[in-house]
């Protein structure tokens, strides 16, 4: 009676899902998927690609299609890179290979005919990227405290708002997706949309119009002069600076730094939250209703990984 009531209890924790509720039908788990935390704040998968090749991939959330870098690229067995095409990056456009008809897996998900494009970069220590569409349907959540990337069917929300999460609206365009934050300096309070970008390891980059119109130059400490290339190899000059508060999902985060382009170039017409802010949440993207779900985690203290 004893034994059986020792496998009753390990049963029943089998059945409690990362929110501490029992799994029910309106809060299912597809599949808990394991994943690296780079030294770039950079989210790391493994993938399979057509059953052959094992690849680490770079959870892109700004990107809608599926990259391999060519160095990784001319390692695999099991993809024929023979078209080319014209893409659009934060340097321009540029020329990029690709092939097509392939199936990719991540943990139980399969998605098939998917094309892989080659191009130059991607989160060091990652073979190339892949974009949150391939949970196309499904429920996403980024736990950065346990390392797992949690598919859920559907979700139960009042489980998941008693669980310390709150709820944001996501704002939507061309498959991108933002979230406002409020930045606060020379008694001045600025509050935009930011594009939610774990490709990027940084803070905070704001657009071109922004950095015009409140002179961020003039305003904020200059730290650093800086490079940034895109995927594709082409290169932006930036400053970085100090910004003293910054509020996003009702946290106060203080001197975060921040990068911008010197005058208005005209070509970063978006805002960009990075990893290293994204990093100290614990993120539930429920795409399909349009809302974002943050708490923040024990990562919530770290140093900022740009100063």
């Amino acid at each position: 009676m004893i034994k059986y009531k020792k496998i009753q209890i390990a049963i029943i924790g089998l059945l409690i899902s990362s929110f501490g509720v029992s799994q029910t039908e309106d809060h299912t788990i597809i599949d808990s998927i394991p994943f690296i935390l780079t030294e770039h704040n950079n989210i790391s998968i493994q993938a399979v690609m057509n059953e052959v090749d094992t690849l680490q991939l770079m959870l892109h959330t700004a990107a809608n299609s599926i990259t391999i870098i060519s160095e990784s690229a001319k390692n695999l067995k099991s993809i024929n890179i023979d078209g080319v095409d014209t893409v659009k990056s934060w340097g321009g456009d540029s020329s990029a290979r690709y092939s097509t008809k392939n199936t990719i897996q991540i943990g139980k998900i399969t998605v098939e005919d998917q094309t892989i494009w080659e191009n130059e970069r991607s989160g060091p220590e990652t073979d190339g990227k892949f974009g949150l569409d391939i949970f196309n349907g499904y429920i996403v959540e980024i736990d950065f405290d346990k390392k797992l990337l949690v598919i859920y069917k559907n979700l139960n929300e009042s489980k998941v708002l008693e669980s310390g999460y709150m709820k944001h609206e996501l704002t939507g365009e061309e498959g991108f997706w933002f979230i406002s934050g409020t930045s606060l300096f020379d008694n001045q309070e600025i509050t935009s949309n930011f594009l939610i970008h774990t490709g990027f390891g940084g803070s905070l980059l704001f657009d071109d119009q922004t950095t015009e119109k409140y002179q961020l130059s003039e305003h904020l400490e200059i730290i650093k002069e800086s490079e940034l290339k895109d995927s594709y190899g082409n290169v932006l000059k930036t400053k970085k600076a100090i910004l003293p508060e910054f509020l996003i999902a009702e946290q106060k985060l203080a001197n975060v730094p921040i990068g911008f382009f010197e005058g208005a170039i005209g070509r970063q017409k978006i805002s960009v939250l990075g990893g290293d802010i994204f990093k100290r949440f614990n993120v539930l993207f429920d795409i399909p209703n349009t809302n974002i779900y943050l708490k923040t985690n024990s990562l919530m203290a770290t140093p900022f990984f740009d100063i």
